[in-house]
């Protein structure tokens, strides 16, 4: 292993083989990615994989198309198969007043040139026969997004990030990271490693690391259920995917996985995961799922999408999901500590970790990111915020779910 380099990246989900990869592609290949155990073993493996271009913020609109750009851009140049289905994406309204939301976002979209539609409730059918649109106000239709494979779209990254020469070191955890006075120095079984550069994205293990600095990074994990159904056969007899589906008043994710649904709930009263310290054999794993605290979700998804409800459920998916207090990422350098950058705090890693990686990238090799978004800043919270502040802020945006913020 390199025992000195220009830059370390700590965590090899799909952010951090992200930032390897965009590095490099702006000519940083003194690189080296160093990852606890496999690459997408943290919350990549067990992710949805949704690519979608619409969230709650339109300056975050750049971050998600810039992730599909980066992927497609890594499957080019790796030859490795990020599996990516445009399926498009179906964001319904609820009330009168989301579509009137939904309107402000043709501007953005317009500028960033991303079909865009808010669309009526006949077409919302033609497109997701599946969905009852009884109550709804519409919909914005998004429809060259979609969902790519995490582990894949990781591995192309990766793979693309060591073409140009940057190097990935897995198997080797980080048991320590110091200032020796003129470098970062990061200790590890398979030796010492000292940078420049240290860039954390190690998603809720980078405020352990971080502890012993001094530094109170304000991330948590929450238990986030995913369940995947049976072959629904309104979908078997399809010829193409039905868009992803989102749905403030259920608070769910919908797309389709094979010839079924794969739902992920955001709960009224989330439960958080590990707030005593992560487990330090804590692997690949996944939490008991719990399906009673999902049930009122369940009854609103059955409703309208009345398909969900006639097929089983195959797989349920409990796993450990990264947030901030806020609900968006933390970017840039921390505190007074020269060469040390946050690339961490995803709770949608895989929708915005490509684009979060180019304007990560762009502000360590340039002095400054491709574009400003003071939203998404790594020191925005100082670091006086306690747990107990920092877990109920967490909280009230866990329970948001996909209702948007009234100021848009």
């Amino acid at each position: 292993m390199k025992t000195d380099v220009q830059v370390v990246v700590v965590g090899g989900g799909i952010v951090g083989a992200a930032v390897l990869y965009w590095l490099a592609k702006l000519g940083w290949t003194d690189t080296l990615l160093i990852e606890r155990r496999e690459l997408t073993s943290g919350s990549t493996w067990h992710a949805a994989g949704n690519t979608t271009y619409f969230g709650p913020y339109a300056e975050m609109t750049r971050l998600f198309a810039g992730s599909i750009r980066t992927y497609l851009q890594a499957e080019q140049e790796s030859g490795h198969s990020i599996n990516f289905h445009q399926t498009g994406s179906l964001r319904v309204a609820t009330t009168a007043r989301e579509r009137e939301l939904f309107h402000r976002f043709e501007s953005k979209y317009r500028t960033l040139d991303i079909p865009y539609h808010v669309v009526e409730n006949d077409v919302i059918e033609k497109l997701h026969p599946c969905i009852n649109t009884e109550g709804l106000f519409g919909a914005a239709h998004t429809p060259t997004d979609g969902h790519v494979d995490p582990s894949g779209a990781t591995h192309a990254l990766a793979k693309a990030a060591r073409n140009y020469g940057a190097v990935v070191q897995r198997q080797c955890p980080v048991e320590s990271i110091n200032w020796d006075g003129q470098r970062w120095l990061l200790q590890t079984p398979s030796g010492d490693v000292r940078c420049v550069h240290v860039i954390m994205a190690a998603s809720f293990w980078t405020r352990e690391l971080l502890l012993p600095l001094g530094l109170n990074i304000p991330l948590y994990a929450t238990e986030h259920h995913e369940m995947i159904t049976e072959s629904v056969p309104a979908l078997v007899e399809r010829q193409s995917e039905v868009p992803a589906y989102r749905d403030s008043y259920v608070s769910c994710a919908v797309r389709q996985e094979a010839q079924g649904f794969l739902a992920g709930i955001y709960e009224t009263d989330p439960v958080f995961w590990a707030l005593d310290g992560i487990p330090k054999d804590f692997r690949e794993e996944l939490l008991p799922p719990n399906t009673d605290r999902l049930m009122t979700h369940l009854e609103k998804l059955i409703h309208r999408l009345p398909a969900f409800g006639e097929v089983g459920i195959k797989t349920i998916n409990n796993g450990p999901m990264c947030w901030t207090p806020d609900g968006l990422p933390l970017l840039g350098p921390i505190g007074e500590n020269e060469g040390l950058w946050l690339a961490s705090g995803f709770n949608v890693g895989i929708g915005t970790g490509g684009g979060s990686a180019e304007f990560l990238a762009h502000w360590i090799v340039n002095g400054k990111p491709n574009f400003e978004l003071p939203i998404v800043h790594a020191d925005r919270f100082g670091n006086d915020i306690t747990q107990h502040d920092a877990i109920e802020s967490i909280k009230a945006c866990y329970r948001q779910g996909f209702r948007l913020p009234e100021q848009l």
